[in-house]
């Protein structure tokens, strides 16, 4: 059951506290919290949920702000419930009324939370914040005049820079070797026997024989050498296939007797079938001698995860989720997410359009690598007035003008700023290990990961906006005025929103 919150939200100065004082508005999580739109999504939240049935659900703006919190301070679940308990102003973030020393829910509903918002559900409350953040005199002057042109019928001008790319988002597995996943799906066959022996205990004299310590003894012989031969691993590989199939073979007979896999937990049906297919690829591979198939499984656990090929130097292949992002005026959005490889140059379209679509105009350029620029998409952008960055096809120019260069090296910089975006969001916050363990919930994880990365950015440049207004009063920065007159166009170029006051 739901209960939709029909009061307007809490102004900090009424945040009710145990002690004297009142929240200060300048605190990063008050900020924060008047950026994300609540409100507007809260209805979408609450369809998933009965209006009669059931004990009334944590509101939305408690589930998503308990995710923010978590991402942001990048601690467990366990911590964020901690945390929570501990920082009024956390308390104020997730949309409580008053301060209480009492936990809020438990870490296991973290859980639920991220099953219940979607990863597009957090795209459109980024979608919107980021729209709210740029709301200002110089943006909205502008559409006014892209609206005014639109009604003439003039068409209106390219507007704006957009870049492109696209990484992986590795999820939390150990490192998979096809002798080891046969070691892991043996032992679960194993178990899955002694449960269903359990059910027909009275039936048979004794439990079908696996062999499960010389199975074990023979795995070890392997896999605590340094250097093993491709023969011995081979011979080993052969040898587990084996006790898988008598395993199988045994369930069969299991099941004949009267044992029904209805009667397994439904943790242990799942892996049955997980089980099933990995020895079927594992088969396959072994008898047509082969190294790569098609959906192939890296992890019991999670099934769901492919080896995405990057070729990056020191790591050739990943094991987690591949994204299509873009970045514009600072802020990264998630586009495109993905299980299985794919090719990003498909996507330069589709982003182009989401662009279009909200801002209202096609941008002036895309920067992008190698991979983008096909034939396809460079007449695509060239039919729209797109510049499409890098050097043209053909042949490579003897002689290149200076602007020519120039031009290079510029698109080049502006694309570096992805990459970056990029290293923070793997260095910084949790796209480097994805810790959630479903495909679902690991999609929700990273379309977060975005979400707080483009409120970190807002509120640097906040700072920066401060800084920059704070120095020009003080005799420190009229004295420098050189690195000052520096400093104020670079903040300038970041905050359009804030001027910079003349000397």
């Amino acid at each position: 059951m739901y209960r939709k919150e029909e009061s307007t939200p809490i102004a900090v100065e009424k945040f009710e506290l145990p002690f004297e004082g009142k929240l200060s508005e300048d605190n990063r999580w008050v900020m924060m919290a008047n950026l994300i739109p609540w409100k507007e999504f809260e209805s979408e939240y609450s369809s998933l949920f009965s209006p009669e049935m059931g004990a009334p659900a944590k509101s939305f703006r408690m589930a998503l702000g308990a995710l923010i919190i978590k991402e942001k301070l990048g601690i467990s679940d366990r911590e964020t419930v901690e945390q929570i308990k501990e920082n009024p102003y956390l308390q104020y973030f997730i949309g409580m009324s008053s301060y209480s020393n009492e936990t809020t829910f438990d870490a296991s509903m973290l859980v639920h939370f991220r099953e219940r918002i979607s990863a597009e559900l957090v795209n459109k409350v980024n979608q919107q914040m980021v729209k709210k953040m740029l709301e200002t005199t110089s943006s909205q002057e502008a559409e006014k005049k892209t609206e005014e042109s639109g009604k003439e019928g003039n068409k209106p001008k390219n507007r704006g820079k957009l870049i492109l790319d696209a990484t992986c988002a590795p999820s939390d597995i150990s490192y998979p070797t096809d002798l080891e996943l046969l070691n892991q799906a043996r032992k679960q066959t194993e178990k899955i026997i002694d449960s269903l022996y359990e059910q027909i205990k009275g039936q048979l004299e004794k439990k079908p024989r696996t062999y499960r310590e010389i199975a074990r003894r023979d795995y070890l012989e392997v896999a605590k050498k340094r250097r093993v031969s491709q023969k011995e691993r081979t011979k080993a590989i052969r040898k587990q296939l084996q006790y898988i199939k008598r395993n199988f073979s045994h369930i069969e007979q299991l099941i004949l007797l009267g044992a029904t896999l209805e009667n397994l937990a439904n943790r242990q049906y799942k892996m049955l079938l997980v089980v099933t297919e990995l020895y079927r690829q594992q088969l396959w591979l072994y008898e047509n001698k082969k190294q790569s198939i098609d959906d192939r499984i890296v992890s019991l656990s999670q099934p769901h995860i492919r080896p995405i090929v990057r070729g990056k130097a020191g790591k050739a292949v990943e094991f987690g989720a591949k994204l299509s992002a873009s970045c514009f005026d600072g802020y990264a959005f998630l586009d495109h997410i993905s299980w299985d490889n794919f090719n990003e140059s498909g996507d330069l379209k589709t982003q182009v359009e989401s662009f279009k679509n909200y801002t209202g105009y096609y941008p002036e350029s895309v920067h992008v690598d190698k991979i983008y620029r096909t034939r396809e998409n460079r007449a695509w952008c060239k039919e729209r007035g797109i510049r499409i960055s890098g050097s043209p096809l053909g042949r490579p120019q003897k002689t290149i003008s200076k602007e020519k260069k120039k031009q290079a090296l510029e698109d080049e910089r502006i694309r570096n700023s992805i990459e970056g975006k990029f290293g923070q969001a793997k260095r910084r916050f949790s796209l480097n290990r994805v810790m959630a363990k479903l495909s679902h919930t690991s999609e929700t994880v990273i379309a977060i990961t975005f979400l707080v990365m483009n409120l970190s950015t807002h509120l640097s440049w906040l700072f920066s906006a401060f800084l920059c207004l704070f120095l020009k009063t003080t005799s420190f920065f009229r004295s420098n005025i050189i690195r000052a007159y520096d400093f104020t166009i670079y903040t300038q170029e970041k905050l359009m929103f804030v001027p910079c006051l003349n000397n």
